[in-house]
């Protein structure tokens, strides 16, 4: 007697190995990547090397530290998300195996060399870093190419920005040039914030969709069209204005702006009692942080007392933070045959992440936290990757049935 094709697909399920499993599609692979070094590097920087990395000579380690948690943590999430969402959003099989495995030993080069700040080491932790970036670049560009689509080309056009951003970087560390390598890291967070508002216009709307009729049979939320890209609208034109250096009054209204465009993405969550839902308070959250951490910058400014560096750090690790986290989530969720909705580990990370964000910036506004603010910040944003790898990482090593994904 033959099994039947449920007790098959268990059969079948049971004998693919766990590594395969996680180079099937990018998300399983670069996800708990990206969490796993989010949680570890931080912790390592503030509480084993006290500030310091044990090889670092040239570059000072706080721009190590600021490199590694943009080029590193969210770097690690940029090619998750995108060697996933791409392939989907054109209807193409999506990259797998070994290819997914390159990148990944191209990445993890590069941490290699920036979790120790080897500056011996600079040039080949730059070539990796800068491989993985056009590579990923390239493959965007082939596939808009191939599949005669230009969905993709303003996520390829924020992909180059960063990529010259992360160049430059790297070039400052190389030669010394430390006043460069600290703009174009500035530079490297807006590009970011540039690609988390295209993934927000992206994820929201479907996401919202699906939480107020899980049937799919309507579409009940239909935002704004004109203001879908506003938001990385006017990021770059904050970009541009670091590039071109122009007064602190005109920098100061534009990333001012930038921010107002990011809180206006917040009143897309207001959706009544669904609001309540994990997924709609982190993607409106994020938004709202990057908003607020971009208003704070600007107003510094503008004369505030308080660096602009306090707002960026809002920005960056409480916005592209959270951001990061809720497509960990959705993504984790919605790509292994899940309904959306989260499990209470995994709302606790969203919230000790929130929490990391505040208490960074706390002693800049006169708080004092009850011990060693840094080290609080840093337990807290650690444990909320490790909640969502404790949550979620069972799930990417296991193939199984699907849901349909969004669009």
């Amino acid at each position: 007697m033959s099994c039947g094709p449920a007790v098959q697909n268990r059969n079948q399920s049971r004998s693919i190995r766990w590594w395969d499993a996680l180079s099937d599609e990018g998300f399983r692979l670069f996800f708990p990547l990206g969490a796993a070094y989010a949680a570890l590097w931080p912790l390592l920087w503030v509480l084993a090397f006290e500030f310091d990395l044990p090889l670092a000579e040239t570059v000072p380690p706080s721009l190590w530290h600021a490199h590694e948690m943009l080029i590193g943590a969210f770097g690690a999430a940029l090619i998750g998300f995108l060697t996933t969402a791409a392939p989907e959003w054109t209807d193409s099989e999506p990259l797998r195996g070994w290819h997914l495995w390159a990148l990944a030993g191209l990445w993890f080069i590069g941490r290699v060399v920036g979790l120790l700040g080897w500056d011996g080491l600079g040039l080949i932790g730059a070539i990796a870093d800068v491989s993985w970036l056009s590579i990923l670049l390239a493959y965007i560009l082939q596939l808009s190419w191939r599949q005669r689509t230009d969905r993709l080309l303003s996520f390829a056009f924020w992909q180059l920005v960063l990529l010259a951003c992360a160049a430059m970087a790297r070039l400052g560390f190389l030669t010394g040039q430390l006043d460069l390598a600290t703009k174009s890291i500035h530079m490297v967070g807006f590009a970011f914030l540039g690609l988390l508002g295209l993934a927000l216009g992206r994820i929201t709307v479907p996401v919202t969709n699906l939480i107020l009729d899980p049937s799919e049979a309507t579409s009940p939320f239909r935002p704004h069209p004109g203001r879908l890209h506003l938001a990385p609208g006017l990021v770059f034109v904050a970009l541009a204005e670091e590039i071109f250096g122009l007064s602190q009054a005109v920098t100061g209204f534009l990333i001012l702006a930038a921010g107002a465009a990011f809180m206006d993405r917040v009143a897309e969550a207001f959706i009544g009692r669904a609001t309540f839902h994990s997924e709609i308070l982190m993607l409106g959250g994020s938004s709202a942080l990057a908003g607020v951490g971009l208003i704070l910058a600007g107003c510094a400014r503008l004369g505030a007392p308080w660096s602009d560096v306090t707002g960026l750090h809002l920005a960056f690790l409480g916005g592209l933070g959270l951001g990061v986290y809720a497509v960990y989530c959705i993504a984790g969720k919605l790509h292994t045959g899940h309904p959306l909705g989260q499990s209470w580990l995994v709302k606790t990370g969203a919230v000790f992440l929130c929490l990391s964000a505040l208490l960074r910036i706390a002693p800049d506004f006169g708080y004092d936290s009850p011990g060693p603010f840094h080290g609080l910040a840093t337990v807290s944003w650690s444990f909320a990757f490790l909640c969502w790898l404790v949550g979620f990482g069972p799930l990417m090593g296991r193939l199984g049935s699907q849901v349909p994904k969004t669009s």
